[in-house]
Formats: C-alpha cells, sequence, structure tokens
C-alpha cells in the first residue's frame, strides 16, 4: 500500500468519524475520534477471533504506520507549534514560576513516584521489569500530553488563569519529559554507567539549547516578517520555521519540542503583535486552527488503531489497571508538593491540584515514545501498560473533565456558566 493510499484512507476515516461524532455522539472531537476507531478496531479484533471474519489485511494496514516516527518526526512539530501561539506572553509572566517549577521539578518527582509504584506493582501483577525501566516507564508517562490537554482545554470554558497554567505547564513538560526518557532509556541500555554530572549537563544541554535555538530561530523569523505584508508568504515563514526548526534541533542533540514552543511563542506575541497586520494574523489563526485540527483528528485516530498491533494479557491488564492509579498518584504527588511549597508566593485558585492531577492527560506522545523502546521483554510489559493508561486518561479523564470543574471547583464552574 503506498503512502498516498494510506494518508486518504486515515483522512476519509477521520472526516467519517468526525461527522458521527458531531450528528449523534457530541463528544469531544478528539475523544470521539479516538473513540470511533477503537470501536473499529476492536470490532474487527472480536470477529476475527470469532472466526466470523478475516481482518488480517486491515491489521496489516495499521502495521504499515510507524506511528512513533509519524508523530515524533511529523505531526509533533506542528501541533507544538499550534498550540504555543496562542498563549498570551503576558499571562505567562505570572505563571512563569508555577509552569517552569512543574514542567522541571515536577516531571522528576511523578517519574520517580510513578515509577516505583509500577516496579512494586508488576511483582503484584505476576510480571517482571527491572527498575531501571519501571522509571523508564514513569518518564514517557510522567509529562501531561499537551496535544491531549490543549484539545480538552479549549472546549472546556475554563478560565484563562488556569488555562495558561495547565496548557504551558504541557507544553513545557512535553518537551522535559522526551529529554528525561531519552536520558533514562540511555542509561538502561548503555554499557557504560554514567556519572550524575554527565546526566545532568545531558538535561542541561537538550533543554537549554532547545530553547535558545528556539530563540533565535523565532526571532530570525520574526525580523523576516517585518518588512512584509502578504499573508501567503508570512504563512510559509511560520511553516518552514516550525518543520526546519525542528530538524535543526535534532540534528543538533537538543530539544526540539522546547525549541519549537520557545518559537511559537515568540511568533505568538512578537510577531503577531508588530510584524503582522490584522489581515495576517486573521489568517494566520485560522490556517494554525485548522491544521491544528486536521492533525488532532489523525493522531486521534491512530491512537485508537494501533489498539491491533499491541499484544494484552490477563497480567497485562491487571498492572495497566495499577499503573494507572500510579499515574494518578504520582502526578497528585508532585503538583501537591510544589503547589503547597509555592503557595506563600504565588497565587493558587481553590482546588487547582485537583484540576492538575485529573486534567493532567496523557496521550500519543506516551504511546510514540513507548513504541520507540527497542524489542524486549520490558518493551512487551511498558508497550500495553502505557496504551492502556492513556485510554483511561483520554477517555475517563477527558469526557469527565467539564463534571470535575462542576463538582470540586464550584468557582470555576460559577466562571464557566457566566
Amino acid at each position: 500500500m503506498t503512502v498516498f493510499e494510506i494518508i486518504a484512507i486515515i483522512l476519509g476515516l477521520a472526516a467519517l468519524s468526525g461527522y458521527l461524532n458531531y450528528r449523534f455522539l457530541h463528544f469531544p472531537p478528539s475523544i470521539g475520534q479516538m473513540a470511533f476507531a477503537l470501536a473499529l478496531s476492536g470490532t474487527a479484533l472480536l470477529l476475527q477471533a470469532a472466526g466470523i471474519a478475516d481482518f488480517s489485511s486491515a491489521t496489516s494496514f495499521v502495521h504499515q504506520i510507524d506511528f512513533s516516527n509519524v508523530l515524533l518526526r511529523g505531526m509533533l512539530s506542528f501541533l507544538l507549534f499550534a498550540g504555543a501561539l496562542h498563549i498570551d506572553s503576558g499571562d505567562l509572566k505570572n505563571v512563569v514560576w508555577p509552569v517552569a517549577l512543574l514542567a522541571t521539578v515536577g516531571v522528576a518527582i511523578a517519574t520517580f513516584v510513578t515509577g516505583t509504584l509500577v516496579f512494586y506493582a508488576a511483582s503484584l501483577a505476576g510480571l517482571y521489569i527491572d527498575y531501571i525501566y519501571a522509571l523508564l516507564f514513569g518518564a514517557l508517562i510522567s509529562p501531561t500530553d499537551p496535544i491531549a490537554v490543549l484539545a480538552i482545554l479549549k472546549r472546556s470554558g475554563i478560565s484563562k488563569s488556569l488555562f495558561v497554567k495547565i496548557g504551558t505547564e504541557s507544553l513545557f513538560n512535553d518537551g522535559v519529559g522526551i529529554v528525561a526518557f531519552l536520558t533514562i532509556l540511555g542509561l538502561a541500555t548503555s554499557p557504560h554507567e554514567a556519572t550524575a554530572t554527565e546526566v545532568a549537563l545531558s538535561l542541561l544541554r537538550e533543554a537549554v539549547g532547545g530553547a535558545a535555538l528556539g530563540l533565535f530561530l523565532g526571532w530570525a523569523t520574526y525580523r523576516l516578517l517585518l518588512p512584509i505584508d502578504e499573508y501567503r508568504v508570512e504563512i510559509m515563514l511560520t511553516l518552514a520555521l516550525t518543520s526546519c526548526g525542528y530538524a535543526v534541533a535534532e540534528w543538533l542533540g537538543v530539544s526540539a519540542p522546547i525549541c519549537i514552543v520557545v518559537a511559537g511563542l515568540l511568533i505568538g506575541n512578537r510577531a503577531r503583535n508588530f510584524g503582522m497586520s490584522e489581515r495576517t494574523r486573521h489568517r494566520l489563526d485560522q490556517f494554525w486552527e485548522l491544521i491544528d485540527e486536521i492533525l488532532n483528528a489523525v493522531l486521534f485516530m491512530l491512537i485508537g488503531f494501533e489498539v491491533v498491533v499491541i499484544s494484552f494479557t490477563a497480567r497485562h491488564v491487571l498492572l495497566g489497571g495499577m499503573a494507572v492509579a500510579a499515574m494518578l498518584i504520582g502526578r497528585w504527588t508532585s503538583v501537591g508538593s510544589l503547589v503547597g511549597l509555592m503557595r506563600p508566593f504565588q497565587r493558587f485558585e481553590a482546588g487547582t491540584i485537583s484540576l492538575l492531577t485529573w486534567g493532567g492527560l496523557r496521550g500519543g506522545l506516551s504511546i510514540a515514545m513507548a513504541l520507540s523502546l527497542p524489542a524486549g521483554p520490558e518493551k512487551g510489559i511498558i508497550l500495553p501498560m502505557t496504551y492502556l493508561v492513556v485510554l483511561f486518561s483520554i477517555l475517563v479523564q477527558g469526557l469527565t473533565f467539564k463534571r470535575t470543574l462542576r463538582i470540586i471547583l464550584p468557582a470555576v464552574a460559577a466562571d464557566i456558566e457566566r
């Protein structure tokens, strides 16, 4: 099957599921897309297991899609840029320290707590996993997925302050999470034991290097935008920044996600306010909103389809359930401890800890990292566990997010109603 045929099938199914969801289900669009794909995949697996129909060609089709590469080296750069483009720097200045701490120290705490709990949970489920690989799972599941988070937040009616806190943290902890994942993976697979100094320098190089490159490329693009007023050329420049910037960051060995987020913030604030006419701003917003919607639809469809290429056993399902609890405990511990420390210096709305815990969704990024693991028994445990946690996060946390606001955050719910 050609690449064009694969894209045509995915886009066709995404359009069909979007139509059916809009007419009948009324789920948030991203969740509706995934639910449709999951139902389609599940039905095919059940019919094939019962011997009623042969869907081996459909399974082969899904196997041809390299989900990890499609997301990490294709869609992610555009989705991150689209998300960062509409974060207001003025709002971000008010929450810069909470976001910075939650996206760095918070990810580290959640990784350790989640990984440790999963290490002990695996033995209870009758499975064995090395502690370093349990921490690796903690690293890939602890960062909240900006794609899933922003897709839900945009339609939740949440206050602007909370949107900036949750949305921006997810954009940055995504990049930090990938860096932590790659660092722990290197420790797990390297024959040489790295020192704490080497690990710290590696993390610093990737994170700071990515931010510096994003600032440079964003500023260079801004300077190119200043003397022109032609929205077609200006949109092309932002596309070039997003795709080429991600590629250059990977080539230099710095964090590509952080690079694109920083560049997106600069273009979304400096360039939109001082380097574009009103017409260009309007066209730019429309273009990137459409890109965001299309890629989100495709991504969540792919998440639903991935169920056919992952092997599950009863023990995997049991461990997946315990991993869900470990993920929530890890997130609650990291958020609760840091928010508690910052309360004397930073105002937090009532119920912030609960909202950050339940609203911290996991998505395709975690699955992509799990799929990128080298073949081995550890991957056979981590991959199904990751997939089950992501399903719970999107289907349960995502669908109950608004209801959670009304139950635990009455003040926020009142704002939504107004």
